[in-house]
C-alpha cells in the first residue's frame, strides 16, 4: 500500500511539473498554441499534455484564444500575479529606488533577477533622456550575456556555476563562444568588487552597470542596473556606480541584510 501511495505521489508531482512546463512554454512563446504544438515544444507525450491542458482550462489557468483549439495563459494567472505583487516586498521598495535612479542619472534603471537558470528584467523605469533605452521585462536571457549574471551566481562555487549555466548559453549573440574560465574569472571579480559593468554583448551602443542586492544570508537575490549609451557611461562611470551602490545598499537593508555596502566608486 505504501508503494502504491508513493507511486501515486510521484505521478502527481510529475504531472505538476509538466503543468508548469506548459505554462512556462506559453509564456516564452507569447502566443496561443494548439496542445499538439505545446507537446512538441516541450517534448512531452501528447496524451498527457491534452489531459493537463483540459485540467488547466477547467480551472481558468488556461483559456481558449486565437481559434482552432489554441490555448493561452488564463485570467486566473493575472489575479494570482496581482496577489503576489501586493506582497512582493522587494518590488515595492525597488519601485521608488528605480524611479530615483532614472531621474538622478537620466538612464534606464532596472531590477534584475534569476528566472530558473536564466536572467530576466523584473522591473524597469526608462530614463528621462530623449533617446530612451528599454528591455523586454520578463524575457529570459542567458546569464553569461549580462552584467547582472556575474553577480547573480557569485554566491556559488565554480563547479556549481558550470552545472547551473547551460553549456549552450556560453554561445554569444554573434555566434562566438565565451570561454568558461573567463566567465568564472569575471564572476570572481564581480564578487570582489561588489559591482560589474561592461559594454553590452547584445547590442553595439550601450554599457551595462549592475550592483548586487543581498538577502539576509548574504546571497545576491537581485541586482539594480543602469543601461546607458557608451559615451555617457564612460563620462559618468563613477557617478553611476555610486548611485547604484547607494540604492542597492538601501534595498538590501530593507530586505534584512545588515552588512553596509563597502564600495566607493573610484
Amino acid at each position: 500500500m505504501d508503494d502504491q501511495n508513493g507511486d501515486a505521489l510521484k505521478g502527481r508531482a510529475r504531472g505538476l511539473e509538466r503543468a508548469f512546463e506548459i505554462l512556462d512554454y506559453l509564456r516564452l512563446r507569447r502566443e496561443p498554441l494548439r496542445p499538439n504544438e505545446i507537446a512538441t515544444g516541450i517534448k512531452a507525450p501528447r496524451s498527457s499534455v491534452y489531459l493537463l491542458v483540459n485540467l488547466l482550462l477547467g480551472n481558468g489557468v488556461l483559456e481558449y484564444a486565437g481559434g482552432e483549439g489554441r490555448v493561452y495563459l488564463g485570467r486566473r494567472l493575472y489575479f494570482l500575479g496581482m496577489a503576489y505583487a501586493e506582497h512582493f516586498d522587494l518590488g515595492h521598495v525597488a519601485e521608488g529606488l528605480l524611479q530615483q535612479l532614472a531621474q538622478e542619472t537620466r538612464e534606464t534603471a532596472q531590477l534584475c533577477m534569476l528566472d530558473g537558470n536564466k536572467y530576466t528584467v523584473a522591473m524597469m523605469r526608462e530614463g528621462v533622456r530623449p533617446f530612451r533605452i528599454s528591455s523586454d521585462v520578463g524575457e529570459p536571457v542567458p546569464i553569461p550575456w549580462t552584467a547582472s549574471g556575474r553577480l547573480l551566481v557569485s554566491h556559488m562555487r565554480d563547479a556549481q556555476i558550470l552545472d547551473f549555466v547551460p553549456e549552450e548559453d556560453f554561445v554569444l549573440p554573434d555566434g562566438s563562444r565565451l570561454d568558461r574560465e573567463q566567465f568564472l574569472a569575471e564572476v570572481h571579480g564581480a564578487r570582489r568588487d561588489g559591482y560589474y559593468t561592461f559594454e553590452s554583448i547584445t547590442d553595439n551602443f550601450t554599457h551595462c552597470f549592475a550592483v548586487p542586492v543581498y538577502q539576509p544570508d548574504g546571497t545576491c537575490i537581485a541586482t539594480l542596473c543602469l543601461v546607458a549609451p557608451r559615451e555617457d557611461a564612460q563620462a559618468n562611470h563613477a557617478q553611476y556606480v555610486q548611485a547604484l551602490v547607494d540604492a542597492a545598499a538601501t534595498l538590501s537593508h530593507r530586505m534584512g541584510h545588515e552588512k553596509p555596502a563597502h564600495i566607493r566608486a573610484g
